[in-house]
Parts: C-alpha cells; sequence; structure tokens
C-alpha cells in the first residue's frame, strides 16, 4: 500500500539512520567533497548576485547554445532576426548584412528603428535598455508585434553581452541616433547626429574572441543558407549578403516572390518529381483565445526514398521538431488515405498507408506565425505550444484533401508511390526477420576481415573503416592493438540514397558495417548495444576515396543518424606528404603544412 509521504520538517523518522550511520554518511560526505570545498564558511556573503549582462558572459552556452562556431553564428541570427520580426509587421522591407574586414559584422534595416525616447518608468533611452538590459523587448504585450521569432526579450543584449564592442545606429524620428557598448557597458550616451528621412536600424558588433569565443571566422556559405532560407520564408523580402573580407567584395542578394513553395522546387532541384507544381497554402485562422495563426505548408514529392520536412515557426528553424510538424505529419497521412479510398485508388480490403509509407519522397516545408510562441530553450529548436498540432492537423488536412481531389492523376501517382512503400516496408521487415535468424543483425559474430581490438570500452575504442585489403595491411601495421579496430571495405558500397532498404541490408559491406558497429538499424538501433566510441572514416586522398566516403557517410545519415548526432562518426584525413630530414620522417596534410615542415627542417638544422 502506499504511504503518505509528509514534509521531512514535520517527520523526523522519513529517513531514520543510526549515530553510526550518521557518522559514516557525514565522513563519506567529506570525503567526496574534500577536493572541491574551498572553505567550511558558507553564509550570505558568498551569495553572488550577478548583475547586468554578467550572466551572459559567465554562462554564454545558456543563451547561444556554444562558444563555438555555431554559437558564433547564432549572434547574427539575433539580430536578423529582430528585422525579420519588422518585416513580418509589415515595417520593413529590406536587410542587408555585411561581413565587414576586420571580423565585425552589421546588420541593417528599414523598419521603424528602436525607439530612443526616455523609457516612462526607467528613465533611460529605450535603445540603452534594449541593448543592455535582459528581458527587455517589445514582444511580450503584442502591443509593437502580431507575431515574432524574438519573444524573451534577450537576443539583441545577449550579442552586445557577448562581443568585444557594440555600436547601433537607429534612425527614426527625423534623425540618427548613436550608442556605443564594450562587452555589453554602456561606454557613450545617445547622440543625436543627423537629419535624416528613413528609418531603420544598423547594429555593427565584434564578437569578443579574447574572453568568449573560439578565434573562429564566420563562414559565409552558412550565413547565406539562413538569409536564402528567411529570403524563402518571406516572399517579397529584399536580403543581402555582403562579404567585405578577404580584399574581394563578395555579394548575393535573396528575394523570392514564390515564398516557401520556390524553396521546395529548389530542395527538389536534383530529383525527378511526381508532379510540377508544389502543393502550397496559406491560411490565418485564430486559436482557443482568439489569437491570429497563420499557417503555411508546401510539398511535392520526388523519386527518393527519403523524406526531407522543414519545420518553422515565427521563421526559426525548429530543427527537433515539434507540435507543429506532428500535426502537420498526421494530417498528410489522414488526407491521402482519405482521398486514395474516395477515389478507389485503394480498395475495401487494402490496408491504410502508415505515416513511414507516405513520407517516403517527401519534401515539404511546414511554416507557422503565432502570437505566443512556447520554445525549447533560448536557441529556439523545438516548437512546444499544445493547441498549434490541432490547428496544423486540422487546417493542413483540409487543404490537402482539396487539392488532391481536384488532381485525381497527381493523387494516384502519390498513392502508388506510398503503396509501393508499404510493399518494401513488408519485405524490408521480412529481411530483417532472416538477418535476425541468421544473426546479422544482432549477434557477437563478427565478420570474417574485422580486425579487432582487445579492449571493450567504448569511451576508448574506435574502429577504423578502410578502403580495401591494402590499406588494411597499412593500417595494421600503425595501430594500437589494445584500442584501434580496422574493417577493411571492398569497394564502393552501395549508394543507400538510390536504393530501397531490402536492397541496402543484403549488401555485404552494409551487413558488415551493421555488425561491426553493433547498434543495428531501424527499429533494432540501440545506442547502448555500440561497440566502439569512435568510427573514423579513411579513404584515400584521391576521387574513389571522397567517393567512398561520401556513401559511407550517406549511409549513416539515413540508417544510423543517431551516432552523427552523438559525435560518434569522424573522418580521417589522411596526409599527402611524407618527408624525410635525415632519421626523421614528418608528415605534412597539404601544401601549406608541407611549406612549414620544410621550413621547420631548415631552421632547426641552422
Amino acid at each position: 500500500m502506499a504511504k503518505n509521504i509528509k514534509n521531512q520538517s514535520e517527520d523526523p523518522d522519513l529517513f531514520p539512520m543510526s549515530e553510526k550511520d550518521s557518522e559514516e554518511a557525514r565522513d563519506s560526505r567529506k570525503k567526496a567533497t574534500a577536493g572541491s570545498v574551498v572553505n567550511g564558511h558558507y553564509d550570505a556573503g558568498d551569495i553572488k548576485v550577478l548583475k547586468g549582462l554578467e550572466a551572459v558572459r559567465l554562462r554564454p552556452a545558456m543563451y547561444i547554445g556554444s562558444t563555438g562556431d555555431k554559437g558564433l553564428h547564432h549572434l547574427i541570427w539575433e539580430v536578423v532576426d529582430n528585422s525579420i520580426d519588422e518585416a513580418m509587421a509589415g515595417a520593413a522591407t529590406k536587410v542587408r548584412v555585411v561581413l565587414n574586414e576586420d571580423g565585425s559584422v552589421t546588420v541593417i534595416d528599414d523598419g521603424r528603428g528602436i525607439p530612443v525616447d526616455m523609457h516612462p518608468i526607467e528613465k533611460r533611452p529605450a535603445l540603452e535598455i534594449v541593448m543592455t538590459i535582459l528581458h527587455a523587448g517589445g514582444k511580450f504585450e503584442g502591443a509593437g508585434y502580431k507575431v515574432s521569432g524574438g519573444l524573451h526579450g534577450v537576443g539583441v543584449s545577449v550579442v552586445n553581452a557577448l562581443s568585444q564592442w557594440c555600436e547601433v545606429e537607429v534612425s527614426r524620428d527625423g534623425f540618427v541616433w548613436h550608442q556605443r557598448y564594450e562587452r555589453g557597458v554602456v561606454v557613450t550616451d545617445v547622440k543625436k547626429l543627423r537629419p535624416t528621412t528613413k528609418t531603420g536600424n544598423k547594429t555593427t558588433f565584434y564578437p569578443d574572441y579574447e574572453e568568449i569565443f573560439e578565434d573562429v571566422p564566420f563562414d559565409y556559405d552558412t550565413v547565406s543558407r539562413r538569409l536564402r532560407e528567411l529570403a524563402y520564408l518571406n516572399a517579397g523580402l529584399r536580403i543581402q549578403l555582403v562579404d567585405m573580407r578577404g580584399g574581394a567584395t563578395r555579394e548575393e542578394e535573396f528575394c523570392y516572390t514564390g515564398g516557401i513553395s520556390a524553396y521546395v522546387k529548389h530542395l527538389n532541384s536534383k530529383h525527378a518529381v511526381l508532379f510540377t507544381t508544389p502543393f502550397h497554402f496559406v491560411k490565418e485562422v485564430q486559436d482557443e483565445m482568439g489569437r491570429p495563426v497563420i499557417v503555411e505548408a508546401s510539398l511535392q514529392f520526388n523519386d527518393s526514398y527519403y523524406e526531407t520536412v522543414l519545420a518553422f515557426a515565427n521563421n526559426i528553424n525548429t530543427r527537433e521538431g515539434g507540435t507543429h510538424v506532428s500535426g502537420f505529419r498526421t494530417a498528410i497521412t489522414s488526407a491521402i488515405n482519405q482521398v486514395a479510398r474516395e477515389l478507389k485508388i485503394l480498395k475495401e480490403k487494402d490496408k491504410n498507408l502508415t505515416g513511414d509509407d507516405c513520407k517516403e519522397g517527401l519534401t515539404a516545408i511546414i511554416s507557422v506565425k503565432l502570437t505566443d510562441p512556447q520554445f525549447e530553450g533560448q536557441t529556439k529548436e523545438q516548437l512546444g505550444n499544445t493547441e498549434i498540432k490541432g490547428i496544423v492537423q486540422s487546417v493542413v488536412y483540409d487543404s490537402m484533401k482539396d487539392w488532391m481531389t481536384e488532381n485525381p492523376s497527381v493523387t494516384k501517382r502519390i498513392v502508388q508511390k506510398g503503396i509501393a512503400a508499404q510493399r518494401v516496408r513488408e519485405e524490408t521487415r521480412k529481411t530483417k526477420e532472416r538477418m535476425r535468424r541468421k544473426n546479422f543483425l544482432t549477434s557477437t559474430f563478427l565478420p570474417g576481415k574485422l580486425v579487432d581490438c582487445s579492449d571493450r570500452d567504448t569511451e576508448l575504442t574506435e574502429i577504423f573503416l578502410v578502403e580495401g585489403d591494402s590499406a588494411l595491411g597499412s593500417a595494421k601495421g600503425g595501430r594500437d592493438r589494445r584500442y584501434q579496430a580496422i574493417l577493411p571495405l571492398k569497394g564502393k558500397i552501395i549508394n543507400v540514397e538510390k536504393a530501397r532498404l531490402d536492397k541496402v541490408l543484403a549488401n555485404e559491406e552494409i551487413t558488415n558495417i551493421i555488425t561491426a558497429v553493433g547498434c543495428g538499424v531501424g527499429e533494432d538501433f540501440d545506442i547502448a548495444k555500440l561497440r566502439y566510441g569512435k568510427v573514423i572514416l579513411l579513404t584515400d586522398a584521391d576521387v574513389d576515396g571522397s567517393h567512398i566516403m561520401t556513401l559511407a557517410l550517406t549511409f549513416f545519415f539515413r540508417q544510423m543518424p543517431e551516432l552523427i548526432k552523438r559525435g560518434h562518426i569522424y573522418i580521417a584525413q589522411a596526409p599527402l606528404y611524407r618527408v624525410r630530414w635525415g632519421d626523421k620522417d614528418f608528415y605534412a596534410l597539404n601544401d601549406r603544412e608541407l611549406a612549414k615542415t620544410i621550413e621547420k627542417s631548415l631552421k632547426g638544422k641552422r
């Protein structure tokens, strides 16, 4: 019978312990914390209160995810998202992002501009408050913005806190206004500069490489991809990217009147599609509280066997999905089955298509815009609003059902592809059963050519997938037998992107990889059964080697994506040169390292 547990302060015998046990427990705690306790003193004076933006600088990963490449680029996203919010509010038509020669970034928009007048309560300029105080912004009450990507009021202030310096120019009220900050601290007052008829913001920041970030530059392609994405999501908005680094100016402009429908076409540009014009709709409804919700979706099927679904909430790429994705998937499956029944493509005796059957070859984008999005964490990778699932499911189902009914020939192709996927799914299930009986997926019998290591600790062990038997011989001579295993791959493995799963599982090289790695695929995947902490791809530095590397990475991406997400997949780059200097050998990865190696050797000789 369950016992009602009272408050510990009311029941001192909740965890009864003898006096001897208490002394032993205290001694154990003392030993366990001996290396971490500074001294025995602990009172109110030990409680530290972080003021202003100190918390951001002390724990930057809490706000931007990391202090590496991802977090660095997140600074740009935060500033750009504010400009995009102005566009969603109908106040901005263009955004310009400049990667400056000195490593700083400038973001310019033609929106309304941050207010610069005195805040009635704080008695400081609104611009200064927005830039230096966490959770200060115009998106809490909904008066300034109907929908927005930023909602916590921490975005631009976090950028300011993590920058060595930051300057903002605001054009509004007939003048240009300016303020400068260093590591989040105000160093100049808000100054009125010159008259202007324009409006908007110009924010320039230089990341704090000295104290916060790793010394890595902004990547042009990463920035370009995100800005292109935003242009697709905001039809008609002009977004410019300018790179001033390296002595030569590089410039691109993104503007798409077709919106996410054009984005779907772009994603499918290298595939043969089942129908030319993507399904696309935009609809505004109200949630149960009467607040507006805009649902936009576009999809198109291609001849591949995998799905590509991108999801956005208020222009934020929700990579981990969320309630809008759940509603979208359910709606697609329901609509396809319903219309297939109505058009007699699926007969009465036929089974319904599953979600897996319906998503094969699907390329889709679902975008929702809502007043009060509930994201998981500051980096906003998952949408959590429970009411959105039902809204999206209802709107997408109705719209897609109408579209499929009006396009019976397209519907027939979609359903036939789903039926083919259903048959293959059943055949794959039978193939897996046969493989289980032969112990390919679950056994401890390892591939014959695997040269295993002796240690079983996945924290320390590695397996090298090498190109052919000749590479096996070379790798065996240089490996650490305790921790490093080697599995040779015979030629080029099957291209899993162009083959159905039953064919993939019948491929000998694939089954060798699955058996050696140990954690299975699909519903059989179990990360706890992983035999090696690192799976390292090592191929020749030529075209064939690159091809094998790509095929192997595609296999892991499609069939064991969890290994990639958890950081278990590595690429080893073989050096291009070996330099022999006297009785010593040196290795150089490329021409630049070769020059450095020779220079260092010559200096050593002198």
